[in-house]
């Protein structure tokens, strides 16, 4: 069995770790990830919630109506995206002890991807449109309206 993965904020203020076995992660494209963490990209590592343990409080941010980020509150360190009534949740792979224990397996938002920025070219891609739960996110919003 794989020892648990761990990561935390810059400041040490929060930390976590997650017992779950399957080490593929992906590179978020999407504007919402671009602007969430100031940068061309978000490199995530999906697991499910029940595999996560924490130390110090993670504050988090509803950033789009059915979306919510989590950040150390002490440093401003990025370290999670989930939907909250998902299962799984997005670690960011920066905030990882040793990013290098995951692997780059897909990208995601595609349409927003800025060219020469990152690699995995010749990885499976998705379109955010193409994404169903995504989809029934927003159409349950449109509905609720």
């Amino acid at each position: 069995m794989s020892e648990a993965l761990t990561g935390g904020c810059q400041c040490g203020a929060v930390r976590f770790a997650s017992s779950h076995l399957n080490r593929d992660a992906y590179w978020c494209h999407c504007r919402m990830c671009q602007r969430a963490l100031g940068n061309v990209a978000a490199a995530f590592w999906n697991v499910p919630k029940d595999s996560m343990t924490w130390q110090g409080e993670r504050m988090t941010h509803m950033s789009s109506p059915f979306g919510r980020r989590g950040f150390c509150g002490a440093c401003g360190t990025p370290l999670t995206f989930d939907y909250p009534d998902s299962p799984n949740i997005d670690l960011a792979v920066g905030a990882l002890d040793d990013p290098g224990a995951v692997r780059l397996a897909s990208h995601f938002g595609i349409e927003s991807r800025v060219p020469g920025w990152t690699a995995g070219e010749g990885l499976p891609e998705m379109c955010s449109e193409e994404h169903v739960p995504l989809q029934q996110r927003w159409a349950k919003l449109r509905d609720a309206e």
